[in-house]
């Protein structure tokens, strides 16, 4: 039986997740907001109190927190973007003493949200039976993850397949990393409803859902933003794919939810960047596993990634 912690800015749950994948005592707190370090980590303690509660809390043998980034998996340490009062907040040790203050030590991984969602993609979703695959979450950002030879591959920091900060435009514009033309500064749904506003675009409601709705009523100025987005998100993976020789490429997050309006474009592009042989089979998917990712990916990696 495997803990697993999944940590947003908007919501932090919880649920102990079975060997077969199922879950059992989901609970969920939201994110505090204006309060201290120790306040949003109150939250997460809360969280473990709640799986602690259950009656098979003591089957429980390991750990994994998934966590918006950036995250340092080596020093246990997250700085999300969406957290402001965590900088460098030492997650993993704080978690580990809840854990053991609930009867005994438990070993407990930190990964990033989006290693969690590859690692859940990889063992029950749309990259199963894949030994090769790239996940992406594209949401506010444009994160990833990396399964190679049937393996989670996180990285030495865990941010290995962070494919938002790679840049398919060099004389682009300033990425927030400080980059410069990043898939994230042209793929997000930030930067996708930027983008169509920047052009003319004027709905009524100024998020990539709304322009997502504009695009399938066939807006030009939202089609040419989300065939824009397709176009940096095509190259990012025909050049991890070339890298890497992955043979899929899932595609989950908020944006991901307009479906074909999104992977439409995507689909449409490749073929101009995954020109090499062992590349040009390459499939774009839809992410299987929903809301239910984080919290399923969070226990993958820490079967994953820790001792047996």
């Amino acid at each position: 039986m495997t803990a697993a912690i999944d940590i947003g800015g908007t919501k932090i749950a919880g649920a102990l997740v079975h060997p077969d994948g199922t879950m059992t005592a989901t609970t969920r707190r939201p994110t505090p907001r204006g309060v201290d370090g120790d306040g949003v980590m109150a939250a997460v303690a809360e969280v473990v109190a709640d799986l602690a509660r259950d009656p098979a809390w003591p089957a429980v043998r390991r750990c994994g927190i998934g966590s918006a980034g950036p995250v340092d998996s080596a020093g246990g340490t997250v700085s999300p973007v969406n957290i402001t009062a965590w900088r460098d907040y030492p997650v993993l040790a704080r978690t580990e003493a809840a854990l053991a203050s609930h009867g005994r030590p438990v070993p407990t991984v930190l990964v990033g949200d989006g290693v969690a969602m590859t690692a859940a993609e990889h063992w029950l979703g749309a990259a199963r039976g894949h030994a090769n695959a790239l996940c992406m979450v594209v949401s506010t950002g444009v994160g990833g993850g990396l399964v190679l030879g049937g393996r989670l591959l996180p990285g030495p920091t865990g941010n290995a397949g962070h494919i938002g900060h790679i840049s398919v435009d060099f004389a682009g514009e300033e990425c927030a990393c400080g980059g410069r033309g990043c898939v994230e500064a042209i793929a997000s749904g930030t930067a996708i409803a930027r983008w169509a506003r920047d052009h003319g675009w004027t709905g009524p409601d100024p998020t990539a859902a709304g322009v997502a709705t504009a695009a399938r009523a066939g807006d030009p100025v939202a089609l040419a933003a989300f065939d824009r987005a397709g176009r940096a998100l095509a190259a990012a993976i025909a050049a991890t794919a070339t890298l890497m020789e992955t043979d899929i490429a899932v595609i989950g997050g908020g944006v991901a939810t307009s479906g074909d309006t999104l992977l439409g474009p995507v689909r449409a592009h490749l073929p101009t960047y995954a020109t090499l042989d062992f590349v040009r089979d390459l499939r774009i998917v839809p992410a299987a596993l929903g809301t239910d990712a984080g919290l399923i990916g969070a226990a993958a990696a820490a079967v994953n990634l820790l001792p047996a």
